[in-house]
């Protein structure tokens, strides 16, 4: 989701900074207030749980929405070696089923297409890493590189091996600044980045593009709202017959040319909702997912999907999914 929320999302959506680092004093007060939490909670409250009583609820009068309070907590264990810090959602759907699998694309590869099953699995891991340790040009601002993997596994396949029908690579390096912008008491960000995503594949399978973009985001308590426009880096036209080229040159047509979603926290649930258009072709794309406790870390989630783009290889392919599986870690 952003996708969802890809938000996906979303999101692009979880990359959202907070005005300020938590300095040494509050790193201990916040290091009492966990002790007490663990002396007086229930059994049945996890890590995540008690820890979230503790956080700052408020940086130098700014009051602290559910994504700043995420990147609050994230940059005090960012530069850990042994912490690796989640960009997009991270989530594993055994069952992800479409209402037509893209068989069109797989005509001319070694018999595929008559194979495919409707239902198959579905995973996405990302990650980033901060560049740079200090402050660049604003406080309260960072750099970062980010590595979002997503893939289709045909699992319940029988005529063909059970392959990885698509996987996609998306490596980006983006800014992100908080804004002295405060509308209705909330918080907004800034994210300029750019990205390349692709398929990894050649010839009649090979899917990429490359773009620049920026991401407003704007918080208030357990909401959050992201704009996302983007601007696709030309490429020179497709050579017959080799991997040099533009593999996609209609790809706007289908992707449009911005995402917009929100994402909100009700009790121990949480929604996204990302959508994309092109309102000349009168094509985009409806996101939608809702992650629910299980146990420990693990949460539910479903994902709903309907329109272009579900994948790179799907990228002018018109379909409904539903998927359901576990999600490791939440959008906000």
């Amino acid at each position: 989701m952003i996708r969802l929320l890809t938000i996906g999302c979303l999101l692009s959506l979880t990359t959202f900074v907070s005005s300020l680092s938590v300095n040494a004093e509050e790193t201990l007060t916040e290091d009492d207030c966990l002790l007490q939490a663990i002396r007086s909670a229930r059994s049945s409250m996890t890590v995540a749980d008690i820890r979230a009583k503790c956080r700052p609820k408020e940086i130098d009068g700014i009051k602290l929405g559910a994504i700043s309070s995420r990147i609050v907590a994230e940059r005090q264990k960012e530069f850990d070696p042994y912490v690796i810090t989640p960009h997009h959602m991270n989530y594993i759907l055994p069952i992800s089923v479409t209402d037509g699998i893209n068989t069109e694309a797989y005509q001319d590869f070694g018999g595929w297409s008559d194979s495919l099953e409707d239902m198959e699995a579905k995973f996405q891991v990302s990650l980033k890493v901060p560049l740079l340790a200090d402050e660049i040009f604003r406080k309260g601002d960072a750099l970062y590189f980010g590595f979002t993997l997503q893939s289709w596994w045909q699992i319940y396949s029988h005529n063909i091996s059970k392959p990885f029908r698509e996987t996609n690579y998306k490596p980006e390096v983006f800014y992100m600044t908080p804004l002295d912008w405060h509308p209705g008491g909330g918080n907004t960000g800034l994210v300029v980045g750019v990205e390349h995503q692709s398929n990894g594949r050649g010839q009649i399978l090979s899917r990429s593009w490359n773009r620049v973009y920026l991401n407003f985001l704007y918080e208030k308590d357990n909401w959050a709202f992201y704009f996302k426009p983007w601007y696709r880096l030309k490429e020179d036209e497709r050579v017959p017959g080799t991997d040099s080229g533009d593999d996609n040159p209609d790809i706007l047509d289908y992707m449009g040319h911005f995402e917009i979603g929100t994402v909100y926290e009700w009790e121990d649930l949480e929604f996204t909702l990302s959508g994309r258009q092109n309102f000349a072709e009168h094509h985009g794309a409806l996101n939608f997912g809702m992650t629910f406790p299980l146990w420990g870390r693990l949460r539910g989630y479903v994902q709903y999907s309907t329109g272009y783009g579900e994948s790179l290889i799907d990228y002018d392919h018109n379909q409904q999914r539903l998927g359901l599986g576990f999600a490791l870690t939440n959008a906000l």
